[in-house]
């Protein structure tokens, strides 16, 4: 066994070498406070990578940005917001804090992510049973893999509901060539330490117009109104990026591609590896349109084929030192969510039991990807 410094991570920040003279740059200067040119920078960094007409407002988290698009859309207490069920509790957490109820809809088993199918029937439901159409749509691009965008657009439209998409994990990914967290009326992005590219903590609103990511700043720096003595007509929030994590962000941009092409690599060398394995199947793009950064790379594991449940399999890597971790619980199975309305197919309760994350950091050696499968295979001493 490895001893502890050895430990193979799931996903650690990855430095490209370039953050210190941002970082640096922002104590000569004195600017060590929520705005300054790191932020602004970063902004228009990320603004043109996504390469569409498109205004970032930088925050302190993913989550922050979801609470901010949910302002925006006007969600108020009592509201609904349908959610992907199969997700992390941050992508749902912010419907709660503005006193809306979260309503959760189940995955389709192509990309794991909301069935748009399940999402029209939810959405005819709920006018039938309240009276009125949910407030906003939250879909997920999970793991990196974008959700089946084109078709959520055209429920979106039909009803006139509009999309928060979350792109959290999917900095990079495309749906037929256009970047995620581009296709909702507002995306959301997380900068988290796991992230492809990290800002130690952060994350970003992704507006249409400026109109939207000027009231985006607003609500993020306590909503105070333009007057020369403190004055608020609206709640706010203390949600902006700092100076120097931005700093952070500026030069972790000068890597996102070299990021992403490793990821995609080592998603493929697991590929390989595992093509001839009984019993496990990798995660991979379901049509030519979608391509993944695949910020995870993840596996199903069928027990009866294979021999070894997802738990046996994940409780192995950890006793080799190698640190894996079982899909997201879906939210309708979550105690916190108990008493939330939910619409299910069991796809995700599926995924929840069989599925597996493998460490995909971009940092990591194709010999440590040769370790990993070699500890999956060799069942000996499980």
């Amino acid at each position: 066994m490895n001893h502890m410094n050895n430990r193979i991570w799931l996903s650690l920040a990855h430095m490209g070498g370039h953050e210190q003279q941002f970082i640096k740059e922002a104590f000569d200067t004195n600017w060590v406070v929520p705005l300054g040119p790191n932020v602004d920078g970063f902004e228009k960094d990320i603004e043109s990578y996504l390469g569409e007409e498109r205004y970032v407002v930088a925050l302190n988290a993913g989550t922050a940005a979801l609470h901010l698009g949910l302002v925006l859309l006007d969600v108020k207490p009592g509201d609904e917001v349908i959610c992907q069920s199969f997700t992390f509790s941050a992508s749902a957490n912010p419907v709660t804090y503005l006193g809306a109820k979260p309503v959760f809809v189940d995955s389709e088993p192509d990309t794991w992510n909301i069935s748009p199918q399940l999402l029209e029937e939810a959405i005819l439901d709920r006018k039938k049973k309240t009276g009125k159409f949910p407030k906003a749509i939250i879909p997920v691009h999970l793991y990196g893999m974008p959700a089946k965008m084109y078709e959520i657009m055209v429920i979106s439209q039909k009803y006139g509901i509009p999309v928060l998409e979350d792109a959290a994990e999917a900095l990079g990914s495309t749906y037929s060539g256009q970047k995620c967290g581009t296709f909702g009326d507002l995306g959301v992005l997380s900068f988290n330490g796991n992230k492809v590219i990290t800002t130690s903590g952060g994350g970003a609103l992704i507006c249409r117009t400026k109109e939207d990511a000027v009231r985006a700043k607003f609500f993020a720096t306590q909503a105070r109104d333009n007057a020369i003595h403190y004055q608020h007509s609206h709640i706010g929030y203390n949600y902006r990026l700092s100076n120097i994590c931005a700093g952070i962000g500026r030069g972790q941009m000068f890597v996102l591609d070299e990021h992403i092409a490793r990821r995609r690599e080592i998603h493929s060398i697991y590929c390989n590896l595992l093509k001839d394995v009984p019993g496990i199947r990798v995660m991979k793009n379901p049509t030519e349109n979608i391509n993944s950064i695949y910020w995870l790379t993840c596996i199903l594991i069928d027990s009866k084929i294979f021999g070894k449940t997802r738990e046996e399999v994940c409780l192995h890597l950890k006793n080799h030192n190698i640190e894996s971790r079982p899909l997201w619980k879906p939210m309708h199975l979550q105690p916190v969510f108990a008493n939330a309305v939910s619409y299910e197919n069991g796809v995700s309760e599926n995924l929840f039991n069989n599925g597996l994350c493998l460490p995909s950091g971009s940092s990591l050696s194709d010999d440590d990807i040769n370790q990993i499968f070699e500890t999956i295979i060799i069942n000996a001493d499980m």
